[in-house]
């Protein structure tokens, strides 16, 4: 009886033997059979993206992550599968892999490039935006991302640039309409709009005209303490200014810049003495 039981043990023994080694031979020859597709379909992606056939391109980029995406190789397939469609103006196809990328490898090494590409893809799909902020904020908010998290990246300066350019276009538009309200007497809506371009707009070309603006609007109303703070301002950060003189004229009706006063004596003196070369 012990003989057989010994017997059985050793034919079990044999039999799961026989069959762990078959699955694993297979499964070494799949995962071999696997990275060798993933690689082909990578070279292929390149071949296409080099040759300008982007659509294909991206195509195969997204079958070598799918093919295999334990491997160390897929983070930068989906990237280039997203730089495939940017390089050719698909930015709805580029935003779309970037979001992916972000979502599926958020820790990934080449997040910040991918933050950045994300930001211009939106940048780029500015057409007008008096009508359409989406594009313009949406890039904005991508670009803050590169300047908070990722700042000593190569990225940051021109992220930082982006952003002035940014920042200049939306002052603009808030100028505009603060400006409307101003032509229209409606004195507290202007306020408002010029207010907030000096908060959030302080390094934009339009904060000088947005400080003069508000001494003129506060003394309107008759809030001259109010309208004496952002003179201050004003003067403090912009002497050199021509809002700061416009705003000292608010204040002074009968002010005339001695600047001025010197350069018109100096053409009357020019002008007297060319009138006497020919008396």
């Amino acid at each position: 009886m012990l003989k057989l039981k010994i017997l059985f043990l050793s034919l079990f023994l044999i039999l799961i033997t026989s069959c762990s080694k078959e699955p694993l031979k297979k499964s070494i020859i799949k995962e071999k059979s696997l990275e060798l597709q993933v690689e082909e379909a990578y070279k292929e992606g390149m071949e296409a993206l080099n040759a300008g056939d982007v659509l294909f391109a991206a195509k195969k980029f997204n079958e070598a992550e799918i093919l295999f995406p334990q491997a160390d190789s897929a983070p930068q397939s989906a990237l280039m599968a997203a730089y495939s469609y940017y390089s050719q103006d698909y930015y709805g196809d580029a935003i779309f892999e970037l979001n992916r990328f972000l979502k599926n490898y958020p820790l990934n090494e080449n997040t910040a490039y991918a933050y950045f590409l994300l930001a211009t893809c939106h940048y780029e799909r500015i057409v007008d935006e008096k009508k359409d902020l989406s594009p313009l904020l949406k890039s904005k908010k991508y670009f803050e991302i590169i300047l908070s998290d990722f700042p000593n990246t190569d990225f940051s300066l021109d992220a930082k640039f982006k952003l002035s350019l940014i920042e200049n276009t939306l002052a603009s538009k808030e100028n505009y309409i603060a400006n409307y309200y101003l032509s229209q007497k409606k004195w507290i809506p202007a306020i408002k709009r010029f207010k907030y371009i000096v908060e959030n707009y302080e390094e934009t070309d339009y904060v000088e005209e947005a400080l003069h603006r508000l001494v003129e609007a506060n003394y309107i109303i008759g809030l001259e303490e109010e309208a004496k703070k952002y003179a201050i301002l004003l003067g403090y950060n912009y002497q050199s200014s021509e809002w700061y003189e416009e705003s000292y004229r608010v204040f002074n009706k009968t002010y005339i810049n001695p600047k001025s006063k010197i350069k018109k004596n100096k053409q009357n003196l020019i002008i007297r003495k060319f009138k006497e070369l020919f008396k």
